[in-house]
C-alpha cells in the first residue's frame, strides 16, 4: 500500500481477513453482468465519523472478529477477478480475503471534517484496501468498494451488515446471488448511449487517468434551505411537484452552466435507484441503478430553475438497455460517471445505518473515484440525529475539475448561501 504524503496517520497496521467458511463449489465462479463491466473502472468510497463516546472501550478485536462471518455472507467481496477463455472478466470466489488498515490520527473528527474531502479520502479510504479503521479522537471507518461488485446502495448495505454482526444480529439465511441473466431492460433501437464513453484499453489495471486535476468537496443543503427553494419556485401556477433531488440538480446544473459559459452542459446523466431493486434485507450486491439522460435545447444558465427541475423530473431518457447492448457487443473499457455531468440520487441510501455500540455516525459521506472530466454530483441524506451542525437536509458530494470547483463554491455561497 502506498500512503500519500504528508499524512496525519501513524501506527499503521495492514492485515487480511478471510471468510469464516469455505465457499461451496456451486458458487466458485460469479459471472459479472454487462452493467457490472460497464462500471468496472469506477470505485465507491464511503467515510464514516464516530464520536469518542461511540467507540469508548471498543477494541480492535471486537471490530475485526465479526468480519469473518460477515465476509462469508458477502463472499464475492473476498474473491479475485479472473478472465474466461473469451477474455470476459468474472469473479473467482476463492476466499482470498480483503485488506484491512488500522491506524491512529492526531487530528480530531472536527479537524478532519474541516479539511478538503480529497485529502481525507486519500488516507481514510485507500483504493487497494476494503476497510480503514482510524482512531481520530473518536473513530473513522473508511470503505473502498469496487463498483464492479455493486452500486452505492450495495456498498452501504454491505458495511451496515458488519455493524449488525458486531451486535450479534446474524442473518438467518444467505444472500441470493443469481447467475448471469439477460438484461432486464427491454432491447432498444440501437444507438450509442450518451451516458457511456469508451476509453483506451486498460488491460488488467482497472484505472483510468483524467485529463485535468479533479477535486472533491461536500456541500450541505439544510432542510430549511431546500424547503424554501422548493416553495419559492413552485406554487399554484406550477402543477408539477418536484423533489429536493430535482431542485439540487437544477441548481447545480444551472450554476455549472454559468461557470462553464458557452461550454455549459445541455445533456446531463441522471443516476437513480431502479424500481427493480427492492432493497430487501437479503438483497445481493448488484448494479441495479438506472442511468438516464436529461437534455435541454436552451442554455441552462439563463433558463428557469423550475423548468430545469421539471425537465429532470419528467423528461429522463433511460439508457440501461443501450449500455448493456454496447458492452455485450463491444467488450471494451468504459467511463460512465463524468462522461456527462452526472447526478447520482442516493437520498434513500442508508449511509447512517452503520452503528458502533448503538451509536450512529455523526457524519458520513460517499464519493466516487475515476470520475471523467465532466464531473459528478452525489446527493446523500444529511445526518438525521441532530448531534451535528450538519443535521438534516442533504449532503452533496461534488467531484469536479479543481478550477471549476473553486468557482462553484463562490457561486453557491453568493446566490444561495450554501457552503
Amino acid at each position: 500500500m502506498t500512503m500519500l504524503s504528508p499524512t496525519p496517520l501513524s501506527g499503521i497496521r495492514i492485515s487480511s481477513v478471510v471468510p469464516a467458511e469455505v465457499t461451496g463449489d456451486d458458487n466458485k465462479d460469479y459471472q459479472l453482468t454487462n452493467m457490472d463491466l460497464a462500471l468496472k473502472l469506477h470505485y465507491i468510497r464511503g467515510v464514516y465519523f464516530f464520536s469518542a463516546e461511540a467507540v469508548e472501550g471498543l477494541t480492535i478485536y471486537e471490530l475485526k472478529n465479526p468480519m469473518f462471518p460477515w465476509l462469508a455472507l458477502f463472499y464475492t467481496s473476498s474473491g479475485r477477478i479472473r478472465r474466461s477463455e473469451t477474455g470476459r472478466p468474472f469473479i473467482k470466489c476463492n476466499d482470498g480475503g480483503v485488506r484491512i488498515v488500522e491506524a491512529r490520527c492526531d487530528m480530531t473528527v472536527e479537524e478532519l471534517l474541516s479539511r478538503n474531502n480529497n485529502d481525507v479520502d486519500s488516507f481514510l479510504a485507500h483504493d487497494q484496501v476494503l476497510v480503514h479503521l482510524v482512531q481520530v479522537w473518536g473513530m473513522s471507518v473508511g470503505l473502498s468498494w469496487a463498483h464492479v461488485l455493486g452500486d452505492a446502495f450495495s456498498a452501504s448495505t454491505f458495511i451496515n451488515k458488519w455493524g449488525q454482526f458486531m451486535k450479534g444480529q446474524v442473518p438467518s439465511k444467505s444472500l441470493h446471488l443469481p447467475h448471469s441473466k439477460k438484461p432486464e431492460y427491454p432491447l432498444s433501437t440501437h444507438r450509442e448511449p450518451f451516458s457511456l464513453r469508451r476509453v483506451e484499453p486498460v488491460g488488467d489495471c482497472w484505472l483510468t487517468p483524467n485529463n485535468c486535476k479533479m477535486e472533491t468537496h461536500s456541500f450541505h443543503f439544510t432542510a430549511k434551505q431546500l424547503d424554501n427553494i422548493v416553495s419559492n419556485i413552485s406554487g399554484l401556477v406550477h402543477p408539477v411537484k418536484i423533489s429536493q433531488f430535482e431542485v439540487i440538480v437544477a441548481i447545480l446544473w444551472k450554476s455549472l452552466s454559468k461557470i462553464r459559459e458557452d461550454s455549459g452542459p445541455i445533456i446531463v446523466t441522471i443516476c437513480t435507484r431502479s424500481i427493480s431493486s427492492n432493497g430487501g434485507e437479503n438483497e445481493n450486491p448488484s448494479n441495479k441503478m438506472a442511468f438516464s439522460i436529461a437534455r435541454t435545447d436552451f442554455y441552462p444558465a439563463k433558463g428557469d430553475l423550475y423548468e430545469l427541475a421539471v425537465l429532470v423530473a419528467e423528461k429522463q431518457e433511460e439508457e440501461n438497455a443501450l449500455i448493456e447492448e454496447t458492452v455485450e457487443s463491444d467488450n471494451g473499457d468504459y467511463n460512465v460517471y463524468g462522461t456527462n455531468l452526472t447526478f447520482v440520487n442516493l437520498e434513500e441510501a442508508d449511509i447512517y445505518g452503520l452503528e458502533l455500540k448503538e451509536h450512529k455516525p455523526i457524519f458520513a459521506y460517499y464519493s466516487i473515484k475515476s470520475v471523467g472530466d465532466e464531473g459528478a454530483v452525489l446527493v446523500l441524506p444529511g445526518p438525521g440525529n441532530g448531534d451535528d451542525k450538519r443535521g438534516g437536509g442533504r449532503t452533496v458530494t461534488v467531484i469536479l475539475q479543481d478550477n471549476q470547483l473553486t468557482k462553484l463554491k463562490n457561486e453557491l455561497r453568493k446566490e444561495w448561501g450554501i457552503v
